[in-house]
C-alpha cells in the first residue's frame, strides 16, 4: 500500500530497522520519524500521522536518533572517514544515502609493481625473447624474474600474486625453456592443471598462442575432447597438456593409453591452489602422491594462488614436498572499497540497490552471493527493478553456465549474479564493479581483482548481512582486515584414504615394501576382499570394486541427486543437502526461476521432478530437520579457557521431517510449517568437536519454564559459535553443521562433508578466539527479542526454524566460558532432545 507525506503528498517510505524500530521518512521534503516496532504498517503511518499533526515531526527529527541507534553515521562521521580521498559521484551519493551503517570507506590503490630485469638479461632462448617484445613485453616485473630464475633451477614454486597481475606469464616462460632447452618431441613434458574445464578451456588459447609461437605444441586433453582429438593427442603427444584432477583420476585407475602419456610428465603446474581446500583438496593430494608413484622421473611443482594466509604451508601439505614462496603484487590502479551494514533494510534489498546504482551508469557488475538460492534470489529482485542481469553457479548446465559469460563479455547483459565459481580467472570481459557478500578479506580482494583491470576506476562494495559476523563487523571494521581466510585439507579422512588407496592398486599393483602408512587401509581391504595377494604383490579385485570406484567423485563424498523438468536432465544436487533442497514439495531455484518438486525418489533411483509455478507464488521453502550425534572415536583433547573440547569421529543420523513455506523478501528464517508424510532420513560419519556448556544458572532461576531457557540457551550458542567463528577459521561455517543437546549441555560441531573435510578441525585450532568473538557479537546485538535476532541467534541453515533460542540464556554460558569456568566431557542424558 502506497503512504502519502503528510507535507509534500509525496511517497513515504516505511521501514523496519535492525534493532526492531520502524523509520518513516519522505525522501521528497526530508522528515522522518523514530517508532517503536508494529507489523501493521497502517498502525504505523496513523501514529506517524498524530505526531506529525501534534508537531513533533521535523526535517531533522531522529538523524541523531538514527545515530545514537547505530542505525546510520551523520554527515561528519561520513566526512571523517573520507578524510583527503575523493570519491566518485556514485560512491559519494552511496556514502551519503542514509539508508545503510557506512562501516567503513578507503580508496584501495595498487602501487605500480615492482619492476625486475630485462627480457634480454635474464638468459631466455632467443626465440622467446624475441616473441616477448613483439607482444610489448621488454621487462619483467620482480616477482616474475624471481620465478622464473628459480623454476629455471628445478625449484618447487609457489607464486602467490592477486587476479590479472601475470602469473601466467611467471610459470609459462621458465616452463617453455625448459622444454626448448631437454623436452623430446612425443613426449609430454608438462601438465597445467586447472580446477574447472572451462577455466582450462579459456586459458588454453593463451598457453598455445604463446607455446606455438616458440614451436611447442599444446593440447586440451578433459570431458569434452573428441574422439578425434583424442587420437590426435595419443599419437602425438604435445609438449603441454591442459587438463584437470579429474581426468587424472579416472584415467590413472583405468590405466588408459592416456595415463601412459603421464609417465614422462617433469613439470605439474596447479593454477588457483588455493581452491583445492576442504574434500577436492584432500583427493588431490592423494592424485599426486598417486602421480608420483607412476613417474619414473622426480616431478617439479609450481602452484599459483591467489594470497592465502598460509599458501607455503598449505601447498607444502597438499603436494607432500617442500617448496619455496614468492610473492607477487597486482596491477595499477585504484577501486572506491565502501563497506555498508544494512540497518533499515536487508542485505539483498543493499546488493539489489547497489546493483542498479552502477547499472544505471553503464557499470558492469558482478555481484557475489554465497550460496545457490542467495544468487537466485538476487537475481530475481534484480529483474524487478528492470536491472538486466543472469545468474551464474555450480549445479546449472555447463552450455548454460557459458552462455551467460558470453552474454556478459559482449554487454548483452549487464550484471551476473554469481556464486565463488565465478571467483576464478575465468575472462569475462571489463568488469567496473564488484558488489559481494560477507566474505574473508582475502577472497574478496580476488574478487575485487575483477574490477577495473584495464585501469579504469573500480567500484568494490562489500554488504554485511543479517547475521552474527556482519554484526561484529559493523563495530569492529578493522578485524575484517586481519581475518584472513584459512584453507584446510584432511589426508587422513578415512573414506577420501580407503577410495585412494584402492585407486593405487588400480594405477599399479602394490608391492609389499611400499605405502606402509596406509597398512591398515590396505589390510581392511585385503580382509574385504576389495584388494587381493597376486605374485607377491596386491592388485585390486575389479570386479567387486569397479561399480564402487565409479561412482566416487573427487569434489565430495556422496551420491547426488539428478534434477529434471519435462523429462530432460537441467541440474544436480549432491547428497545430503539434496534431501534439505529437493524433498516433495520443495521450492526450487533454478537460473533465476522458482520450480516445486513434484516428485522426489530416495534412496533406491535418487532423482527430482519439479514443474514449474506462478510468478507471484509467495514463498520459498526451508526444511525441518533433526539431528542425533554419536561419538565413535575421540582422537584429541585440550581446554579451550577451562572447558573441555574433543576432536572426535562421528556418526550423525539426520532426518528430513518437514518444511517451513517463507515468505519471499523475509530474511528472517521462520515460516509456517508443513510435515512430511515420509520423514527422509540419512547416515554419515564425519569429523567435529564437542565440548560441555556451563548452565545458565541465573536465566534458569528466574525462568518460568526451565527446562525450555536451558535448552534454548545452548541451541544458541551453537549457532553463534558456528556463525559467529566464521572468518576467525577462515570463512569454514558453510562446511560446518551443529547439534546441541538440550538436557546435558553438550554441543557438537561437525564437518558437513562425509568424512570430514578439516573445517571443524581449523575451529579446534582457535576455538578460544571463537567462544570469546561469540560473547561480544550477543552483547553487542541492541535486539530486545528474546530469542535474539538475525544478527546474534538465528541462522539461515537452522533446521528448527530458529525456535528454540533464548538471547539472556546464550549469553550467560558464553559469559561463564569467557571468564573461566570449568566444564568436563559428560555422556548424553536420557531424554536429551537434539537442537541443530
Amino acid at each position: 500500500m502506497k503512504f502519502s507525506c503528510p507535507k509534500c503528498k509525496s511517497k513515504i517510505e516505511i521501514q523496519k530497522t535492525f534493532n526492531k524500530k520502524i523509520h518513516v521518512s519522505c525522501n521528497n521534503c526530508g522528515i522522518e520519524d523514530l517508532l517503536e516496532f508494529s507489523k501493521n504498517y497502517d498502525e504505523v503511518f496513523l501514529e506517524f500521522l498524530s505526531r506529525f499533526d501534534s508537531g513533533l515531526v521535523s526535517e531533522k527529527g531522529v538523524s541523531e536518533n538514527l545515530k545514537d541507534e547505530g542505525i546510520i553515521r551523520d554527515e561528519n562521521e561520513i566526512k571523517k572517514l573520507i578524510g583527503k580521498n575523493k570519491p566518485d559521484i556514485i560512491t559519494e551519493n552511496i556514502l551519503y544515502s542514509k539508508k545503510d551503517y557506512i562501516s567503513e570507506y578507503k580508496i584501495l590503490k595498487n602501487p605500480e609493481p615492482k619492476m625486475g630485469c630485462k627480457v634480454d638479461d635474464i638468459g631466455l632462448e632467443e626465440e622467446i625473447a624475441k616473441h616477448l617484445k613483439e607482444i610489448h613485453i621488454t621487462h619483467f616485473y620482480k616477482f616474475q624474474e624471481e620465478a622464473i630464475r628459480e623454476i629455471s633451477f628445478g625449484e618447487n614454486v609457489i607464486i602467490e600474486a592477486p587476479t590479472a597481475s601475470g602469473k601466467t606469464e611467471a610459470f609459462l616462460i621458465p616452463v617453455i625453456q625448459k622444454i626448448k632447452n631437454t623436452a623430446e618431441d612425443g613426449n609430454v613434458f608438462a601438465v597445467f592443471i586447472y580446477p574447472t574445464k572451462a577455466l582450462a578451456r579459456d586459458q588454453y588459447p593463451k598457453i598455445q598462442n604463446f607455446a606455438e609461437k616458440i614451436g611447442i605444441s599444446v593440447k586440451v586433453f578433459d570431458g569434452d575432447t573428441t574422439q578425434t582429438e583424442r587420437r590426435e593427442i595419443l599419437d602425438n603427444p604435445p609438449h603441454i597438456l591442459v587438463t584437470n584432477f579429474d581426468v587424472i583420476h579416472y584415467h590413472l585407475w583405468h590405466q588408459t593409453k592416456f595415463s601412459s602419456l603421464l609417465r614422462s610428465v617433469r613439470v605439474l603446474i596447479v593454477d588457483e591452489a588455493h581452491v583445492y581446500s576442504g574434500i577436492f583438496g584432500s583427493n588431490v593430494h592423494y592424485i599426486i602422491k598417486r602421480l608420483k608413484r607412476v613417474c619414473p622421473n622426480e616431478i617439479q611443482f609450481i602452484a599459483a594462488s591467489a594470497t592465502l594466509d598460509d599458501a607455503k604451508e598449505f601447498c607444502e601439505k597438499l603436494f607432500d614436498v617442500k617448496m619455496m614462496i614468492i610473492h607477487g603484487s597486482g596491477k595499477k590502479g585504484q577501486t572506491d572499497f565502501v563497506m555498508l551494514f544494512p540497518s533499515l533494510r536487508t542485505q539483498r534489498a543493499l546488493m539489489v540497490d547497489l546493483t542498479k546504482r552502477l547499472t544505471e551508469k553503464n557499470h558492469k557488475t558482478m555481484v557475489f552471493s554465497n550460496s545457490h538460492l542467495n544468487s537466485e534470489l538476487l537475481a530475481m529482485q534484480a529483474k524487478k527493478q528492470k536491472i538486466n542481469i543472469k545468474v551464474h553457479r555450480a549445479g546449472l548446465m555447463a552450455n548454460y553456465r557459458k552462455s551467460v559469460e558470453k552474454q556478459f563479455k559482449d554487454d548483452s547483459i549487464q550484471a551476473i549474479s554469481c556464486t565463488p565459481t565465478l571467483e576464478l580467472g575465468i575472462d569475462v570481459g571489463n568488469v567496473d564493479g564488484v558488489i559481494s557478500s560477507t566474505i574473508p578479506v582475502n577472497r574478496l580482494i580476488q574478487r575485487i581483482g575483477r574490477a577495473a583491470r584495464k585501469g579504469q576506476r573500480g567500484y568494490a562494495y562489500l554488504a554485511l548481512g543479517n547475521d552474527p559476523i556482519s554484526q561484529y563487523y559493523k563495530n569492529h571494521p578493522d578485524d575484517y582486515f586481519e581475518d584472513i581466510e584459512r584453507t584446510y585439507i584432511d589426508p587422513k579422512n578415512p573414506f577420501v584414504e580407503e577410495f585412494q588407496v584402492l585407486s593405487m592398486a588400480c594405477d599399479k599393483p602394490i608391492s609389499k615394501h611400499e605405502l606402509k602408512e596406509h597398512q591398515d587401509v590396505i589390510n581392511y581391504h585385503l580382509e574385504q576382499e576389495n584388494l587381493k595377494m597376486y605374485n607377491n604383490r596386491i592388485i585390486p579385485n575389479l570386479d567387486k570394486i569397479n561399480a564402487m570406484l565409479n561412482d566416487f567423485s573427487i569434489r565430495g563424498i556422496g551420491n547426488s541427486v539428478d534434477i529434471f523438468l519435462n523429462e530432460r536432465k537441467v541440474g544436480d544436487r549432491v547428497l545430503p543437502i539434496a534431501l534439505e533442497e529437493l524433498h516433495k514439495d520443495a521450492i526450487y531455484f533454478l537460473a533465476g526461476t522458482r520450480y516445486r518438486v513434484k516428485e522426489f525418489s530416495y534412496p533406491k533411483k535418487n532423482f527430482a521432478k519439479i514443474e514449474r509455478i506462478p510468478k507471484d507464488y509467495p514463498y520459498y521453502t526451508k526444511a525441518l530437520t533433526e539431528e542425533w550425534p554419536t561419538i565413535e572415536t575421540v582422537y584429541e583433547k585440550r581446554k579451550a579457557f577451562e572447558v573441555e573440547v574433543a576432536f572426535c569421529k562421528l556418526h550423525i543420523k539426520k532426518q528430513v521431517y518437514g518444511y517451513a513455506n517463507i515468505e519471499l523478501g523475509q530474511e528472517v528464517t521462520q515460516g509456517d510449517r508443513v510435515m512430511l508424510e515420509e520423514p527422509l532420513e540419512y547416515d554419515f560419519i564425519t569429523k567435529g568437536i564437542v565440548f560441555h556448556a556451563p548452565r545458565p544458572l541465573k536465566e534458569i532461576q528466574s525462568a518460568e519454564d526451565e527446562g525450555y531457557t536451558e535448552a534454548s540457551g545452548y541451541h544458541a550458542t551453537e549457532h553463534v559459535v558456528i556463525e559467529g567463528s566464521n572468518m576467525i577459521t577462515g570463512g569454514v561455517s558453510q562446511d560446518l553443521g551443529g547439534i546441541s543437546l538440550g538436557t546435558s549441555g553438550l554441543i557438537f560441531i561437525y564437518d558437513g562433508a562425509i568424512g570430514g573435510n578439516g573445517a571443524s578441525r581449523a575451529l579446534y585450532e582457535r576455538f578460544e578466539k571463537a567462544l570469546e568473538r561469540s560473547m561480544r557479537i550477543i552483547k553487542e546485538c541492541p535486539c530486545k527479542n528474546e530469542s535474539g535476532c538475525p544478527r546474534c541467534t538465528f541462522s539461515y541453515r537452522c533446521g528448527n526454524n530458529n525456535e528454540f533460542l533464548h538471547k539472556k540464556s546464550s549469553l550467560e554460558i558464553l559469559s561463564r566460558i569467557n571468564s573461566g569456568e570449568k566444564t568436563k566431557l559428560v555422556d548424553p542424558s536420557e531424554g536429551d532432545r537434539p537442537l541443530v
